[in-house]
């Protein structure tokens, strides 16, 4: 199984300068397909989660869990950074960029 994503050229630093208040993930950990026909997913894990407020990330966030369909928050994605290679804990490599959506 492979995941490969092209990306764009928005540095993560600009991604968050351009948010007013949003959550900034950077550890993707115990993920969980729910429904494999419209890919939602789950996650329920608070490593490496920050709260982005007016333009600069403030804190870290505990019990965050999202269902989340991976189909649709690749509809909504607004901004793409550069892709690179990325090993994911549970199962496989990939290459993606970081996104905003």
């Amino acid at each position: 199984m492979n995941l490969v994503i092209g990306g764009g050229k928005i540095i993560l630093d600009e991604m968050i300068a351009g948010t007013d208040r949003g959550l900034l993930v950077t550890r993707l950990w115990y993920i969980r397909e729910l429904d494999p026909y419209e890919k939602v997913m789950y996650r329920h894990d608070s490593r490496r989660l920050f709260l982005v407020e007016k333009r600069k990330v403030s804190r870290s966030v505990r019990n965050f869990r999202f269902n989340q369909s991976i189909l649709q928050m690749l509809r909504n994605v607004e901004a793409l950074g550069p892709a690179r290679r990325a090993t994911a804990e549970e199962s496989f490599e990939m290459v993606v960029p970081p996104m905003k959506s």
